[in-house]
């Protein structure tokens, strides 16, 4: 199906619906009101002068929720793979061309306090969908308020829960194919002046593929407490232990016939294993009526082993940081004005040891390296509001970073190499202006920088790539947003074209490392488009409430100038991106409690390799959750079935990009089930 094709039949569809919804319902119920604090606005999503798309509560639990992956892949713009169970990617507007492995160049932050590293790596894996309660997405450079990066942000929130009642409980086990076995449990206690929100979650599963198994242990604590009217301190604290197998990639030929794994892999009995414990706090200080401070401090150990097929590496990270923000805001009968400054300074310190893998045990010393890295960053912004209907909005971050490198394993080299990436500020301009009480229009001017990353600088093959650039580029950006149809329908649309120079790409070699270079110059145009109604909200109907939501994204993006080993790929698609995307949910509830939940996911094909000659073909992932939900007094309940992949498609939810030997594909799993219960009381 071509992209012509799903975009006529997703506005076919919506144009029936919503007239025969017109007709049949009269409902001033609107669709639920969202707020954004991403760039400090507080205010309604509509109304942010930025391209921001926000995951609720509700939507996270569409599924499963044993994986974030199919409710991020809603999002227009946003592409999560899971290349085998717990080995997450995460790619917004096509920045997973760097990151074959982890999260990259998108930086990710849970209530105010910064997830990301000052590595630049983001262990998301780490984070459990049960314990989350509302995601923001920031698509394009955010660099003018949270550092270095061209792909993003993402800001995660949890605790914070509403309710009259002081002590509320939860639980909830879900059991499936491939010996799913998903339980979680927690307790929120709240009073006049404090909330404590201590929640704890496993999951296992033998994995659908050969060498392909989770085991995943969660302990979160997070909550509030009020010291006064004008001093409040937030804080969070999680311990995770996860270990997951790798299969490896396997070629075109295997695809569909063979769910084995990479031979290697099962002798040399490839796997992660990870324990991080987290904590981090956030005091918000109110000085005065127009004067207020939030100053976030973290501090967190990884603990990290990797048998590989050709190394076994055992990394001890340290990580610890800050960030702090003034705020000072003022307003009349016309206008209204706010200006931020901060500033946010994060260390890693990592001592990362390989030695060779002899069937999945240490064997000889290859070498013992120590790292530091740091990054910083000063900025500032200001916004202005201007007769409630212009918002002004311009940023300014100066950003730096420095690694330090040395290999106590070589008495050669017992001194530290010292690299400092190039320092550069990253601007951001935003307006909007409301059309009328219910469409805005926006547009947006930004520049991103992001470094490479202390992995990228530091891959699994022992070299220190210092001569590794940072890539840079400017963002442009106009879109329309609102609701129409007496709030039945939100829409959002946007059109961009970002540049990006000296793109890190990853580049395979023989012995299944990957490797880094910079290459020459993209561009990223595309069109995002985002629909979300009500076609029917009547109590009196069975089917008393029918949504449908559509998101699509136009990527066609490309090398404009890239010379790689006197191989010339300028004018090539931009590997590991598919040129569209289409996702339609479905949501149904009855009056009696019955409800359904469908996913369609339309995925075109995408590139390969940086040459164009492989391809990963398109497909079509339909996912779909029926269920039953009643509340007696004090006691809610919930039991559901959940099917993946109700089409039983072959594809690749997570492709290894420019892969030796043609192994560039990750199978995903074929047609499977689970059952589950919550409870809340």
């Amino acid at each position: 199906m071509t992209a012509k094709k799903i975009i006529s039949l997703s506005l076919l569809i919506f144009s029936i619906q919503f007239s025969h919804a017109q007709n049949v319902v009269d409902s001033t119920h609107n669709l639920d009101t969202v707020q954004v604090t991403a760039f400090q606005l507080q205010t309604l999503r509509e109304d942010a002068p930025a391209a921001i798309a926000v995951v609720s509560k509700q939507q996270l639990q569409l599924l499963d929720n044993t994986s974030l992956v199919p409710i991020f892949n809603t999002i227009p713009g946003l592409r999560m793979e899971e290349r085998s169970p717990g080995s997450y990617r995460l790619s917004l507007r096509g920045s997973l061309v760097r990151s074959p492995y982890g999260v990259r160049n998108v930086k990710i932050y849970w209530n105010d306090i910064p997830l990301t590293d000052a590595g630049g790596n983001t262990y998301l894996q780490l984070v459990d969908g049960n314990q989350l309660q509302s995601a923001e997405i920031i698509k394009g450079p955010a660099s003018s308020l949270y550092g270095a990066n061209t792909g993003g942000a993402v800001i995660l929130h949890s605790g914070n829960i509403y309710s009259t009642k002081k002590n509320i409980f939860n639980a909830g086990i879900t059991g499936g194919s491939y010996n799913l076995f998903d339980e979680h449990a927690g307790w929120t206690l709240t009073n006049k002046n404090f909330q404590s929100n201590l929640e704890q979650s496993h999951l296992h599963n033998d994995g659908y593929r050969q060498q392909s198994a989770l085991r995943k242990d969660v302990i979160k604590w997070d909550g509030y407490a009020n010291f006064s009217k004008k001093e409040k301190l937030n804080y969070l604290a999680f311990y995770s232990n996860i270990y997951y197998q790798t299969p490896g990639g396997l070629t075109l030929r295997q695809l569909g016939t063979d769910t084995t794994a990479y031979p290697l892999s099962v002798a040399q009995h490839a796997a992660i294993y990870n324990k991080t414990i987290f904590g981090g706090v956030s005091l918000n200080s109110s000085f005065s009526k127009h004067f207020d401070n939030t100053t976030s401090l973290m501090l967190n150990h990884t603990s990290f082993k990797n048998p590989f097929t050709n190394n076994y590496e055992i990394r001890n990270e340290w990580n610890y940081g800050g960030r702090t923000i003034f705020n000072y805001h003022t307003s009349s009968s016309a206008l209204k004005f706010n200006w931020n400054a901060g500033f946010e300074w994060l260390q890693n310190h990592s001592h990362i040891d390989d030695y060779g893998n002899k069937a999945g045990k240490v064997d000889t010393v290859q070498y013992k390296d120590e790292l530091f890295a740091t990054q910083y960053f000063a900025f500032t912004q200001a916004t202005l509001q201007v007769n409630n209907r212009f918002i002004f909005q311009a940023g300014l971050s100066n950003n730096k970073q420095f690694v330090r490198y040395r290999r106590p394993s070589d008495n050669t080299q017992n001194d530290f190499v010292k690299g400092q990436i190039r320092n550069m500020p990253a601007p951001r301009f935003s307006a909007l202006y409301k059309i009328n009480h219910s469409i805005n229009v926006y547009a947006i001017a930004a520049e991103g920088f992001s470094p490479p990353a202390l992995a990228e600088l530091h891959p699994s093959n022992g070299t220190f790539n210092d001569s590794l650039q940072p890539e840079y580029g400017w963002n442009f950006e106009l879109g329309f947003k609102g609701n129409i149809l007496r709030h039945r329908l939100q829409f959002d649309a946007s059109v961009y074209s970002f540049g990006l120079h000296d793109a890190i790409v990853s580049r395979g070699a023989a012995n299944n490392v990957a490797y880094y270079v910079n290459a020459g110059s993209t561009r990223q145009r595309g069109i995002e488009v985002w629909l979300n109604g009500i076609i029917l909200d009547d109590e009196n109907h069975f089917i008393s409430q029918l949504t449908l939501s559509n998101s699509f994204s136009y990527q066609p993006y490309k090398f404009t100038s890239y010379i790689e080993s006197g191989n010339d790929y300028s004018g090539n698609r931009l590997t590991g991106v598919p040129k569209y995307i289409n996702a339609t949910t479905l949501v149904a509830k009855t009056n009696v409690g019955a409800y359904l939940n469908v996913i369609l996911n339309n995925v075109s094909s995408l590139p390969l390799d940086d040459a164009n000659d492989a391809f990963a073909k398109p497909y079509h992932l339909l996912q779909s959750k029926i269920g039953y939900r009643h509340s007696l007094k004090n006691f809610q309940y919930n039991v559901f079935l959940m099917v993946d992949n109700l089409l039983n498609e072959t594809y690749s939810l997570g492709n290894d990009i420019n892969a030796y030997g043609g192994r560039f594909y990750n199978p995903a799993p074929k047609r499977n089930f689970s059952v589950g219960v919550d409870v809340y009381f």
